[in-house]
Parts: C-alpha cells; sequence; structure tokens
C-alpha cells in the first residue's frame, strides 16, 4: 500500500516542477512599423502638389470609420473657405452636425497632419491613398499599435470641388 502512495506523491511533485512559472513577465516583441520610405516618400510628394494647387475653397465628403460615437461615423460634407472650415453638414439630411466631433478633419491639411503624425509615432500599419492630380488623400487607413484592439482608424475623402 505504501508503494502506490509513495509513486502517487513522487508523479505529484515531478509536475509540479516541471510547471511553468506563471509571475516572470511576458516577452516583450518588438514592433515593426509598417511604414517604408516609400509610404514617407508618397506623403511629401502629395503633401507638395496638394499646396502647389493654392486651392483655399473647396468642399468634399468625409466619412470616419472608428470605434467612436456614431454620429462621428456618419458621412458629412465639409465646406472650406479661404482656407477656414465655414460648414459641416449631414450628407443624408443636410443638416449642420456637430462640428467638434469633425474637428481633426475638417480641412485637406488638416488630413496630412493626421497622416504626418502616423509617420512620427511609427503606426503599425499606415496606407493612404492619394487622388494623382491634385494630392489629396482619398483614404487613409491608420492602426496606430496591432496589439491593441479598436484603435484603428479610417477615413474617406471623396468629392472635393473647388468653389468660388
Amino acid at each position: 500500500m505504501r508503494l502506490p502512495m509513495a509513486i502517487s506523491a513522487f508523479l505529484v511533485m515531478s509536475l509540479g516542477l516541471n510547471a511553468p512559472v506563471m509571475s516572470q513577465p511576458p516577452i516583450q516583441v518588438a514592433q515593426t512599423p509598417a511604414l517604408n520610405s516609400s509610404t514617407i516618400e508618397q506623403f511629401k510628394i502629395n503633401y507638395r502638389l496638394w499646396r502647389q494647387q493654392k486651392i483655399s475653397n473647396y468642399r468634399y465628403e468625409f466619412t470616419r470609420s472608428c470605434n467612436c460615437l456614431p454620429k462621428a461615423t456618419e458621412p458629412v460634407i465639409i465646406e472650406v473657405r479661404n482656407g477656414v472650415t465655414t460648414s459641416i453638414t449631414s450628407k443624408a439630411t443636410g443638416q449642420p452636425v456637430d462640428g467638434q466631433l469633425f474637428q481633426k478633419y475638417n480641412t485637406i491639411p488638416k488630413l496630412f497632419n493626421i497622416i504626418k503624425d502616423a509617420l512620427i509615432r511609427r503606426a503599425a500599419n499606415l496606407t493612404v491613398q492619394y487622388y494623382p492630380r491634385i494630392g489629396y488623400p482619398t483614404q487613409i487607413n491608420i492602426d496606430y499599435n496591432s496589439q491593441i484592439t479598436d484603435d484603428e482608424i479610417f477615413f474617406t475623402i471623396s468629392n472635393l470641388q473647388k468653389i468660388k
């Protein structure tokens, strides 16, 4: 009777010695940003192209997709005169919306600043599409940290029109 108990005790003790130590810190994985010289060069070329156009009166459609308030993801039309936002209206209703929700995105130069910030912060993923003739961004997709859920943000800019 003592032999089976001794074997059982030995097995339990040996299992305990092979168990991983749970208090050790997790392994740190270096995160390599999905940015490259091509992304930076495309930003510079298109930002320069946009500035060369000297467009100060324009309107565009803007949509943001993110883990944020539903009203902040509503498609809007943003109108800019002399480089200053004059109105932000709902694309669906034509009614004014809360401009504070779009404060960071209410001019094309501010959208370029968003891209520049993602480059400086070395976002895990940054994908930008530009309108070839004028240089303004038409799609911006940013994932600041691939280890964090719900920090991704996606913008669509379309139908930019010069206005008088």
